[in-house]
């Protein structure tokens, strides 16, 4: 097993899982409207990250938001165990793309999306600059009624700089095409470079985060959804009793139209 987590270390970040739902969804294409989720799963681990692993616990949490597309950081996929995120993606019988970012002691950890449309092409995005933090970005791209929308799911860096030089990344990235939608855990405690340069190129709802952190009493704004080419309305925290316990972050859910 440490020599499959050292040859696997050594490939981050890596394409890990993409996968269709078994029932056919051929034909559908995404409309105008649709809703986005962001949620930080905390490796299934529970509010205080002491517990096991129980995919079951933000798994019901993501059934009940009823997203159309959803973003995760920190999805753990054991190394000896059923594959979690395969096991939701067919309950919810959605479409899944999830990037390794760093190999965990229990298996890959990384960056997932759900999305009940077919994914049309996809790409990875490094954003590890420094040897202490991995970090990295999956983008998803499909077809709409208005054209191309692209849809990246990260978690930034702690430090400041790095962060910046994160979001600099993924905002001039070439691939990115027609309408884009940025989910993620930004580590945005406060007003920096990075989420400056977001709010100058991407547009949230009037710059007023919901508070997401820690979950049981949130007082930060972590968690975030930003857009180009698009409105976000209803953006708010989904602070259940179940989300709550399930993770130390709460998920953040938004409507979206493409202008």
């Amino acid at each position: 097993m440490s020599h499959r987590r050292d040859a696997l270390a050594q490939a981050i970040p890596y394409l890990a899982v993409v996968k269709a739902p078994s029932l056919p969804t051929a034909g559908r294409v995404l409309g105008r409207q649709f809703s986005v989720a962001t949620y930080n799963v905390h490796r299934w681990s529970g509010h205080n990250g002491t517990r096991a692993p129980d995919p079951a616990r933000a798994g019901f949490v993501i059934s009940e938001m009823d997203a159309d597309i959803i973003a995760l950081q920190e999805a753990l996929r054991p190394f000896d165990e059923r594959d979690p995120l395969v096991d939701l993606a067919e309950q919810l019988q959605m479409h899944l793309a999830f990037v390794t970012t760093r190999v965990h002691r229990r298996g890959e950890v990384g960056n997932a999306i759900l999305s009940r449309w077919p994914i049309t092409s996809l790409f990875t995005v490094d954003l590890t600059y420094t040897r202490v933090e991995r970090r990295s970005a999956v983008a998803v791209q499909f077809a709409s009624e208005v054209g191309p929308l692209s849809i990246v799911a990260t978690h930034l860096s702690l430090v400041d700089r790095t962060r910046h030089r994160q979001v600099r990344s993924i905002l001039g990235h070439p691939q990115l095409q027609g309408a884009v939608i940025l989910l993620g855990d930004m580590n945005a405690w406060r007003r920096c470079k990075a989420s400056r340069a977001l709010e100058k190129e991407l547009v949230g709802e009037d710059r007023r985060w919901p508070r997401t952190f820690p979950a049981a009493r949130p007082v930060l704004a972590l968690d975030r959804i930003y857009a180009r080419g698009a409105e976000i309305e209803k953006l708010e925290a989904y602070a259940t009793a179940a989300a709550k316990r399930a993770s130390d972050h709460l998920p953040v859910t938004a409507e979206i139209r493409i202008l």
